[in-house]
């Protein structure tokens, strides 16, 4: 019984904590905190594989092999003899070569 209070009193803690941050910033819907900024998009460091860079880049898988052919310098790191590409670097690349 004991133990099921303290689950009871944890949830209704941190339902007040979320409901508090959510009404400081109720008027102001751009604002970001410190829980947003945990689950924020940050692709600096992800890493595509070679085999699915099309899906980034939104051309089809023999379209992709002839740019990587064409274009040796594409940013990207091989880890055990596999090739990626940088996620951000493969962005400013792209919008590099395209004009």
């Amino acid at each position: 019984m004991e133990f099921d209070l303290v689950w009871i009193a944890l949830g209704i803690a941190a339902a007040g904590y979320f409901i508090g941050n959510g009404l400081k910033n109720f008027n102001n819907p751009d604002a970001q905190d410190s829980i947003s900024e945990i689950f924020n998009d940050d692709d600096e460091h992800e890493l595509i594989k070679e085999n699915n860079v099309h899906y980034f880049m939104g051309i089809s898988k023999e379209d992709a092999k002839r740019l990587i052919q064409e274009y040796p310098d594409i940013p990207h790191v091989l880890i055990n003899n596999k090739r990626y590409y940088p996620k951000a670097k493969l962005r400013q690349w792209l919008s590099n070569l395209g004009g």
